[in-house]
């Protein structure tokens, strides 16, 4: 269970930058919502949009919250970065499915349309599955979990029929 959730190529910068910016602009979103930095409304508010006018139950509106501030640490510091990336992933499609698909393609960049299009939530659910294929990558806790201290790190081990199951 331990690969499954840790095992990350720790020389894979392509998985890194992805992490990064996945968890960077995620982290955005989350901090608005939480602790209303980046001019957001806050928890009590968000709560109250989400309960009120979406008529979300409370424990959907909390775990988006959780999700978006603590999953996109996780992710920048990559740490059970598979985990993380799922949940992501789930509430994008969620989010895609309950509020913007209406909306087309684009982003409302004229103020034409009635809300904003899902073209940000395909960039971000494709970085997330990204993440759950690949891994933290480099410099990540992650793959400083998973490096066998005794030897090189896990990924430079010859593969055995045990790590074939893994896949």
């Amino acid at each position: 269970m331990k690969k499954i959730i840790f095992n990350t190529n720790s020389n894979n910068w392509a998985a890194t930058l992805g992490r990064l910016a996945l968890g960077s602009v995620m982290f955005a979103h989350g901090a608005q919502k939480l602790l209303g930095w980046f001019d957001g409304p806050g928890f009590k508010m968000t709560m109250g949009f989400f309960t009120g006018n979406m008529e979300l139950p409370w424990i959907i509106g909390f775990l988006v919250i959780i999700i978006e501030f603590f999953g996109s640490l996780s992710i920048i510091l990559g740490f059970v970065t598979r985990v993380s990336s799922f949940a992501i992933a789930i509430l994008t499609l969620a989010i895609v499915q309950s509020v913007h698909w209406e909306n087309g393609f684009f982003m409302n960049w004229y103020g034409t349309q009635k809300g904003e299009g899902i073209e940000y939530f395909i960039l971000m659910f494709a970085l997330a599955v990204s993440l759950m294929i690949t891994g933290a990558g480099k410099y990540s806790i992650d793959a400083f979990i998973i490096t066998d201290k005794s030897s090189k790190p896990y990924f430079h081990r010859s593969f055995t029929e045990e790590d074939a199951l893994i896949f």
